[in-house]
């Protein structure tokens, strides 16, 4: 999950009772007041040279917050100063949300991870490998599984300029009015590749949340309210902001390569605000660093927090192991590299896993996930 305007830093440490925001001596556990200024430091350094428009920084341990700043503005075109309740796009950190809605639904018996997709989703039957120019049957059906590994041979237009691609790209996928709408069309483009036979970053997540609104009768949106936005007390988390808050949300920015800084996204590449009845599982969330931090809290602590559990950590464990044969995780890396992992690196479900932290590219600990 990367953003250029949040920072966490959520270590694997066990937990203490609260996870309210609340000051405390980043000392009492376990951190230097003096190393924490290097965050604010670079934070300032990348807004005065314009690389940032602005960020919220958020630094937690033990359930315990030990930093949390905001430093530059809410836009290149707007110059009031960013406040720590910012609103962001939150872009594919949506994706461990979806993936826990689905998990909260297998764990009331809805699915079983290997059943065929097209049970629930019967629109995605019929879809086919394109192969030579020729529409070819799978020799396997698409698993739930394989959505949350991001094995199910979908893709999302954003790679080589290939047939598949250009498919995607043509279907707009991301125009249409509801998750119903997204998965008729997508039940008549080609399969990118052999279902649970590469791994490749895709729309399988907004898939999963089809699937989340078939089975559990509401909207995605909803569902996510009910779930777990209101019982973990997520409350700036959002696919509509609500109006009496959209002055918070903070504008998106571009890296341009010319100049080497940021410059405003143009208006239209990204929905509004509000209006919103496509529900991307895959990327469509609005939130805070507060209200992040408190969904990845409840992950931290094994699937509860303040009392209230979301998953049972069994599950969660099952979630965070690496899932990919080498042969799945490596097969395309050097054709389609941007959408492959690092060495180092598997997927479980719905979460990227360090295996080997010397292979990764990052400092790490194995068993990290994210």
């Amino acid at each position: 999950m990367k953003i250029t305007v949040l920072l966490f830093l959520l270590l694997l440490v066990p937990p203490m009772q609260s996870a309210e925001l609340g000051n405390l001596d980043p000392e009492a556990v376990g951190f230097s007041s003096a190393r924490l200024t290097r965050v604010s430091e670079f934070v300032d350094r990348e807004v005065t040279e314009g690389r940032l428009a602005g960020a919220v920084t958020l630094i937690a341990r033990h359930g315990q917050l030990v930093h949390f700043e905001s430093a530059g503005r809410y836009g290149l075109d707007d110059d009031r100063p960013l406040d720590t309740d910012a609103l962001f796009r939150i872009f594919s950190m949506t994706k461990p949300i979806t993936t826990v809605a689905a998990m909260i639904l297998y764990e009331e018996g809805a699915f079983h991870l290997a059943e065929p997709v097209a049970k629930y989703l019967p629109e995605l039957a019929e879809m086919s490998l394109l192969i030579d120019e020729q529409r070819v049957a799978p020799k396997n059906a698409m698993t739930i599984e394989q959505l949350m590994t991001h094995t199910a041979g979908l893709t999302n237009g954003w790679h080589v300029e290939h047939p598949v691609e250009l498919a995607y790209r043509d279907a707009a996928l991301e125009r249409s009015p509801d998750l119903d709408a997204f998965i008729r069309t997508l039940g008549n483009l080609p399969l990118r590749f052999e279902p649970g036979t590469r791994y490749h970053y895709s729309v399988a997540t907004d898939v999963l949340g089809a699937l989340v609104e078939r089975l559990s009768g509401q909207t995605l949106e909803q569902f996510f309210h009910d779930r777990i936005f209101e019982p973990l007390g997520m409350r700036d988390t959002y696919f509509n902001v609500p109006a009496e808050k959209s002055d918070r949300l903070a504008r998106n920015h571009l890296w341009d390569a010319k100049s080497q800084q940021v410059v405003t996204m143009p208006d239209g590449l990204i929905p509004p605000p509000s209006g919103v009845t496509l529900f991307s599982g895959g990327g469509g969330l609005i939130s805070t660093a507060r209200d992040y931090w408190r969904f990845c809290e409840m992950l931290r602590r094994g699937g509860h927090l303040d009392g209230i559990r979301i998953l049972g950590p069994k599950t969660l464990q099952a979630m965070t192991m690496a899932r990919l044969t080498p042969e799945i995780r490596d097969n395309g890396a050097t054709e389609y590299p941007a959408s492959h992992l690092y060495s180092g690196q598997s997927f479980g479900l719905g979460f990227g896993v360090i295996t080997d932290p010397a292979q990764s590219q990052v400092i790490s600990s194995k068993g990290e996930y994210s």
